[in-house]
């Protein structure tokens, strides 16, 4: 015998499965429940309202557009410019491999990370010159390598050529990326120059500049560097978290321009660091890159490669690879014992684990 329990069952109608107001539930004891067959349920839909069938896949595929829909809020994890990527992902369904697609959305989706957090309420429309610029810098600042790079830059060029941008992406040389191999002897590094630096006008990103140059730092150890506690006398200590990787390392000081430089930022600076106290890091960091671009400075990545050039002619005599020294191969004797030896300590100096990648600054 059945028993006489009541069981709620939503009452389902063509308003309510298409996300119109639902009636009230009603309430029916458990023997007297219609079978499925006979419910008022609009086409291509499981007993519970959800598209199923041929209407699952067609729902999938809106037409897309690069204006987000009213009301779409950003809670659920993607912000505007993700959103817009991925309606020129789903525009492009079957375009590549499934490989291509799953790396392109990926790439993507960092790049749009990114900009997102460096130039809120940015939209694919309204994409720059200025914003690649500054996804190229970021991808420097983290030493990622240049074939790395190259492969990011052909997903973020496919997009702009999808959004008809296709003149605000350069080609990798412009920007310093290397073609094919992560080693191709070529000289990045850059000098600073005193004119160009004379137009920034914050005085905390000047200083943050000339430290790069001076000792190699990457910009947001120069930006977080505290005078008072990195300066040890012969050399500075960087703090773990100011560095790439959480690892903190030593640089030293080895002239009267280093010293003078670190005396005056600990004047600027005070007790704290090179961000000024009514400034976070993220909104210094925005001051820096206003700045550097006002005064037509751009990847600045390269002071650091020219701190390790310098460096590797004063530990070993003569000139780096790309600065038309000899190659590692053309090195002799004793002299290939000093090279790596230099390599080894520039490695350390610049906050890598691997030897391999002072290639990239010094060649091979």
């Amino acid at each position: 015998m059945v028993p006489d329990r009541p069981v709620p069952l939503s009452s389902f109608d063509r308003a309510g499965a298409s996300g119109g107001r639902l009636p009230l539930p009603i309430v029916l004891p458990l023997g007297q429940i219609p079978p499925a067959s006979s419910w008022n349920l609009p086409r291509n839909t499981s007993p519970h309202g959800a598209p199923t069938g041929l209407a699952a896949f067609s729902s999938s595929l809106t037409t897309p557009s690069l204006t987000a829909p009213a009301g779409r809020s950003e809670t659920r994890g993607v912000n505007d410019l993700n959103w817009d990527f991925k309606q020129l992902e789903r525009a492009a369904l079957r375009e590549g491999s499934r490989n291509t697609r799953r790396d392109r959305s990926y790439a993507l989706r960092q790049i749009g990370d990114f900009l997102h957090a460096n130039f809120r309420g940015l939209r694919a429309r309204n994409l720059k010159e200025k914003h690649v610029e500054a996804v190229v810098a970021g991808w420097l600042e983290k030493d990622l390598a240049p074939g790395t790079m190259a492969n990011l830059m052909a997903h973020l060029r496919w997009a702009a050529d999808k959004l008809g941008k296709s003149d605000i992406v350069k080609a990798n040389a412009f920007y310093g990326i290397a073609r094919g191999s992560a080693v191709d002897n070529v000289d990045r590094s850059r000098p600073l120059d005193p004119e160009k630096l004379a137009l920034v006008r914050d005085r905390h990103v000047r200083m943050s500049l000339r430290l790069q140059d001076a000792f190699g730092l990457r910009r947001e150890e120069a930006m977080k560097f505290q005078p008072r506690y990195a300066d040890r006398g012969d050399r500075i200590v960087l703090k773990a978290s100011w560095c790439k990787g959480g690892r903190t390392r030593w640089i030293p000081v080895l002239g009267d321009g280093q010293r003078r430089l670190l005396d005056e930022a600990r004047r600027l600076a005070g007790g704290g660091s090179l961000i000024p106290a009514n400034r976070s890091y993220k909104r210094q960091k925005k001051v820096y890159e206003g700045e550097t671009r006002r005064a037509g400075m751009r990847r600045m990545h390269g002071l650091r490669h020219g701190y390790a050039l310098r460096r590797y002619e004063n530990l070993t005599g003569w000139k780096a690879p790309v600065a038309g020294g000899l190659s590692r191969s053309e090195l002799q004797g004793e002299d290939k014992g000093t090279d790596e030896w230099a390599r080894l300590k520039i490695s350390a100096e610049l906050g890598h684990s691997r030897l391999q990648v002072v290639a990239r600054y010094c060649g091979a």
